[in-house]
């Protein structure tokens, strides 16, 4: 699939899909986010940056859940969230990060340049022309969430000014419980595989149904996920059986036939508990490679 088709496909420009909303609208209040993130974010804003929570923490603070993580965003780069905290490094090579100690809490915070630098020279000429058709923030943000993987993923939560930044649908999606990619989720998937697997995930936990069209793309590139290394299986097997979702997992897993790339001789014979104590197994051999 060629580039310049990915890059019409996931700069779809379509402003009426943008919402902005006060969070206590929906029953967030600064309270709910503890002292790390907090900290983070405020003492990032003290030195002049921009600072959002994002993903996964704003979900599920909208569906009235305990967030696993607190992941935060902004407009400083990696060197300078790191000589922010005395207590922080840079970790990964195609995605980098800034991982913070803070209170005793691992605070994962990723810079706006750092996905700004990922485009393609193309894809940046496309931006190029969009920029001036919206506010900057709102285009920084924008860009941002369609890099990511489901729309669900994909808002923005400002506990300053109390305000959630919706450009994807996500709100919507999230009220009707339904996990779906930012852009096609063939193309998406071809992008990154392991996006089957956290879909999964996602889906278990939070009794979510799957669009129709994420659905056929799992049901078309499951093999896929063999291409994944060790340490990423064994994190998503890890993450499925957290959290009181492992069954729920395990079914989905079953349903879309993906447990047979991890328990070939037991997936046809086994009970949903035999299965899950497998599983385990499983996981543990992968600890123990």
């Amino acid at each position: 699939m060629g580039r310049d088709f990915l890059a019409q496909q996931r700069y779809v420009f379509d402003r009426s899909k943008w919402r902005k909303v006060n969070a206590r609208y929906h029953g967030i209040t600064r309270s709910m986010i503890p002292d790390a993130p907090w900290t983070v974010l405020k003492l990032l804003r003290v030195g002049g940056f921009e600072a959002y929570l994002v993903g996964g923490c704003v979900r599920d603070l909208l569906l009235n859940k305990a967030p696993k993580d607190f992941d935060v965003i902004t407009t400083a780069n990696l060197q300078q969230i790191k000589k922010k905290f005395h207590r922080a490094k840079i970790v990964g090579r195609r995605f980098p990060i800034c991982i913070v100690l803070v209170k005793g809490s691992v605070i994962e915070v990723s810079s706006f340049e750092t996905s700004a630098q990922q485009c393609q020279e193309k894809e940046k000429a496309l931006l190029s022309k969009m920029r001036g058709s919206c506010d900057e923030k709102d285009f920084l943000l924008w860009k941002n969430s369609m890099q990511r993987d489901f729309t669900i993923n994909s808002l923005f939560f400002d506990p300053f000014m109390n305000r959630i930044y919706d450009y994807a649908n996500g709100m919507e999606d999230l009220r009707s419980l339904k996990l779906k990619t930012l852009i096609p989720a063939r193309l998406s998937f071809q992008e990154d595989c392991a996006r089957i697997l956290r879909g999964i995930r996602i889906a278990g936990r939070l009794g979510l149904s799957i669009s129709k069209d994420t659905e056929t793309a799992i049901c078309i590139l499951q093999s896929s996920v063999k291409s994944l290394n060790k340490d990423r299986i064994k994190m998503e097997l890890n993450y499925m059986l957290s959290y009181g979702a492992a069954e729920s997992t395990i079914l989905l897993l079953q349903r879309f036939q993906l447990l047979k790339f991890f328990l070939p001789f037991h997936v046809c014979t086994f009970s949903v508990s035999n299965l899950l104590h497998f599983f385990l197994l499983i996981v543990t051999n992968l600890s123990c490679i």
